[in-house]
């Protein structure tokens, strides 16, 4: 049997470049999908981090205009990953973040850098590259999905299509000025074609144009075509619900692996719980916080958002001191929510501690030391730190909205609340605190969570289901 051969398209990669989940799922999923005889080729743009990353690398493609400036496509492998870059450094080669430069604001030339993205993945997915030629492309998220568009404007045979949304709420949307520089067709832009609300959408060029659209957990996928948590697309998305699937992210279970993690203080397993204590003490050391085994402690690892609800959790902070618990916070976003719970742990000294940034190592710690997480988002398409700390015997406390809702059965792997507000997260405090109080429930519901299968075993079997019904001849 000859292997699908899949190009996916994203903006990030793990462990090459990575602001959020999106890059956890670009690395681990070809992974998972190669034991399924999936050949995965992820085309990445050339940022820094990964130009210093590729040792070996063959050109494939030289591209003498590209979007103002001349670029080439690379082909490497980092990682266990096979990858193709876009080297175009017009386009890449700057400080900052893939999306917004070192004073936090978006690269006011994004449409082209992302364009330039989706124009080579078309290219690729036409034959340019000699010897090979994808069955599929596999657009993630805004940045790749304008490729979905750029194929439908070609009248030659392509791949089937395959978009990923990670989060509706990020869309691309550019001014509507820009059509023909990115070289879309003048009738592209109508209702039918790349139009959004007046502008030039990426995200919804992908929807109206991908043979297959999936997201990352069933709920998600339900709730994304009402309304209320459509983002302006709901209305699109139920036009499209027949080609629309929810499929649950995993986590890449050798990288989140406790009997194994070199990040943490000390390895444990399920058999070995008593080694997970000196994590605990570890952490509370890292943060200031009191060295007190017999105290719950909770902790949040987030982008400080509207979307993550911590504004609701800052609100609620009183009743989590008053129950004695700790609270441990890793993140960054918003300048007046990392104010905020840096002047609670000020006011809270030995109790709460706050990290502002992103420190992947303290991550780790975190699920490893954390006797619960707290994710009280208002929305969630699927969630990865949930998933992380069941492995890791941390207790889930979640909101009951997307991925959450799948993933985290309420008293049997961790705590569930409904709706976002500081009355039912103050509910769902008060619930934990009273589990942490009952050692044998709570030691029954930790082994419960770390044997729950989060991998990418059953997700990347829903994908290859969804491939081979792409790629099966119709009649």
């Amino acid at each position: 049997m000859t292997a699908i051969q899949v190009l996916a398209v994203a903006s990030e990669i793990y462990p090459l470049v990575k602001t959020g989940g999106l890059a956890d799922v670009v690395g681990a999923l070809p992974l998972a999908l190669r034991r399924n005889d999936v050949a995965t080729t992820t085309l990445v743009p050339g940022y820094p981090a990964l130009m210093a990353a590729i040792r070996a690398a063959e050109p494939q493609l030289m591209i003498e205009d590209l979007f103002g400036g001349e670029a080439r496509v690379l082909r490497s492998q980092v990682a266990n990953l096979d990858l193709l870059v876009l080297d175009a450094p017009h386009l890449f080669d700057r400080p900052g973040n893939p999306y917004t430069g070192p004073n936090g604001s978006d690269w006011p030339d994004n449409a082209f850098r992302f364009g330039a993205l989706a124009w080579v993945a078309m290219q690729v997915g036409l034959g340019e590259i000699a010897g090979y030629r994808p069955d599929i492309i596999h657009a993630h998220d805004w940045q790749a999905a304008l490729a979905m568009a750029y194929f439908a404007y070609q009248d030659q045979r392509r791949p089937a299509t395959v978009l990923t949304v990670h989060n509706l709420a990020y869309q691309g949307q550019f001014p509507a000025d820009l059509l023909l520089r990115l070289r879309l067709p003048p009738h592209a832009f109508s209702i039918d074609g790349v139009e959004s609300y007046g502008n030039i959408g990426f995200l919804k060029a992908g929807l109206q144009f991908a043979d297959r659209i999936t997201t990352v957990s069933p709920t998600y996928a339900r709730e994304i075509q009402s309304s209320e948590n459509g983002c302006g697309l709901d209305g699109l998305l139920r036009a499209r619900s027949a080609v629309l699937t929810g499929i649950r992210n995993g986590i890449d279970v050798d990288v989140w692996n406790p009997e194994t993690d070199a990040r943490i203080a000390s390895r444990f397993g399920l058999a070995t719980l008593s080694a997970r204590a000196p994590n605990k003490a570890a952490l509370q050391r890292r943060l200031g916080l009191r060295e007190e085994s017999d105290h719950l402690l909770c902790a949040v690892i987030s982008r400080m958002a509207w979307q993550k609800g911590l504004d609701v959790l800052a609100d609620a902070v009183p009743a989590l001191v008053a129950r004695g618990a700790q609270l441990a916070l890793l993140g960054s976003g918003d300048p007046e929510l990392e104010q905020r719970f840096a002047t609670l742990a000020h006011d809270h000294a030995g109790q709460i501690g706050c990290v502002l940034g992103h420190d992947e190592d303290l991550a780790h710690l975190i699920q490893a030391g954390a006797d619960a997480i707290l994710v009280p988002s208002r929305f969630e398409p699927c969630g990865l730190t949930q998933l992380c700390a069941m492995r890791y015997g941390a207790i889930p406390v979640v909101a009951k909205v997307g991925g959450l809702a799948d993933t985290v059965v309420d008293l049997a792997i961790g705590i569930q609340f409904y709706p976002v507000t500081r009355d039912a997260l103050e509910t769902a405090v008060h619930r934990i605190a009273d589990l942490w109080s009952d050692r044998a429930a709570w030691q029954a519901m930790q082994a419960t969570a770390m044997q729950t299968d989060v991998s990418w075993a059953e997700p990347a079997n829903e994908f290859l289901r969804l491939y081979t019904g792409l790629l099966a001849p119709k009649n």
